[in-house]
């Protein structure tokens, strides 16, 4: 039996073969970069290149790049390293809808004495940037955090609107894990300070994670030791990852036109596929006709089903999705998201999230298809 992944969101679905083969390469020559022999010069020559790829495909300066061991700790380090940094009075603005990394790390600074304001969300995922200027004009924030694309619904936040209302006066930090690869990541468009990336999400190993920090703005590190990465993030650089991280993100980048189109088709003929086969089925976020959303997510609610009992479901028959973020799906709780969205917690379980990669297929969508009406016909008649 063919398995049918689409949980791309968690995880990219495969290695690219091409970070596959680097990352053995490099690994097979070995070398603590900090050494001062060949063979650290030459693991030290493979960290320099890398930043200098990933500055490349981003359009900015190879010194304003941080490896680190994964967006969560990218996240952290905005958040933790900047209000470190801030002094007496310091605060942070986001939004209901960030990935657990931040909300998590958020509300841990708030009990160590930072103020926190979580700005509301619409029924599309949406934050108003008109209740950010209302909370900067009562709030004297350190720190405005708020993704560049949700996780969960596909949502894409018209990130230069709220660095508009911000116009500088404080630090403005994104989590755009979502968005490489998937839209065009424009730093310099969407006004912001500090963003964060990870590797595994586009094809490279897990455990690399990448911090950009706008030259001039300060943070402070969460870490001590050997002051590696500019005493930003001490510790022995993985330096086989680091280098398939920045291959990825060097080929994500120049192959996200193509991505968009290809994945935003099937996602649109996915949905009306599950529209028509399955009318109590419900859309979750933005209307593909209505606002910005991710090309490659689809968010669908099955009223009167549990998510996770259908998710193991389709798992028997091939299928593999996910029932919102994956750092949460081993949880209990409803989604923190679609809560914040305005779902109940009964509403908020019968979600599935379909979140398709590279290799997707129209062949594969049929499939899913397939599995669903399979599925539901049986639970209806048990």
């Amino acid at each position: 039996m063919k398995r049918i992944y689409l949980d791309h969101n968690a995880t990219a679905g495969k290695l690219r073969p091409a970070c596959r083969e680097l990352w053995l390469e490099v690994a097979e020559e070995g070398g603590n970069p900090s050494s001062l022999h060949g063979r650290g010069r030459r693991a030290r020559q493979r960290i320099d290149e890398a930043r200098e790829r990933v500055a490349a495909a981003l359009k900015v300066h190879e010194d304003e790049i941080t490896f680190t061991s994964g967006a969560t700790e990218a996240n952290n380090l905005a958040l933790f390293g900047t209000l470190r940094t801030a002094g007496e009075g310091r605060g942070l603005v986001t939004t209901a809808a960030e990935h657990s990394s931040v909300l998590a790390a958020a509300r841990a600074l708030a009990r160590e004495g930072a103020r926190l304001h979580v700005l509301g969300i619409d029924a599309d995922g949406q934050a108003d940037p008109e209740e950010l200027r209302s909370t900067l004009e009562h709030v004297a924030p350190s720190l405005v955090s708020i993704q560049a694309a949700n996780n969960e619904v596909g949502t894409l936040p018209q990130l230069e609107r709220f660095a508009e209302v911000i116009a500088g006066r404080v630090p403005f930090h994104t989590d755009a894990v979502q968005a490489l690869g998937r839209v065009p990541v424009e730093l310099s468009r969407w006004g912001v300070d500090l963003a964060s990336f990870s590797g595994h999400k586009i094809g490279a190993p897990p455990g690399v994670g990448i911090l950009w920090k706008r030259q001039g703005v300060q943070i402070a590190p969460l870490f001590f030791g050997g002051g590696q990465e500019k005493d930003l993030r001490p510790g022995t650089e993985n330096v086989p990852g680091i280098a398939a991280t920045a291959l990825a993100l060097e080929l994500a980048v120049a192959e996200c036109e193509a991505f968009r189109e290809e994945t935003a088709s099937l996602a649109r003929w996915l949905w009306r596929e599950i529209e028509q086969g399955f009318p109590a089925a419900r859309l979750i976020g933005p209307a593909f006709d209505r606002g910005p959303r991710l090309p490659n997510t689809l968010a669908v609610a099955f009223p009167d089903h549990d998510g996770k009992v259908l998710l193991t479901r389709l798992d028997l028959e091939g299928l593999e999705l996910s029932a919102g973020s994956a750092c949460a799906s081993g949880s209990l709780e409803a989604s923190h998201v679609l809560l914040a969205m305005g779902f109940d917690e009964k509403r908020a379980r019968a979600a599935l999230r379909f979140s398709l990669g590279r290799d997707t297929s129209r062949e594969d969508c049929n499939r899913v298809i397939a599995i669903l009406k399979k599925v539901f016909a049986h639970s209806h008649a048990t």
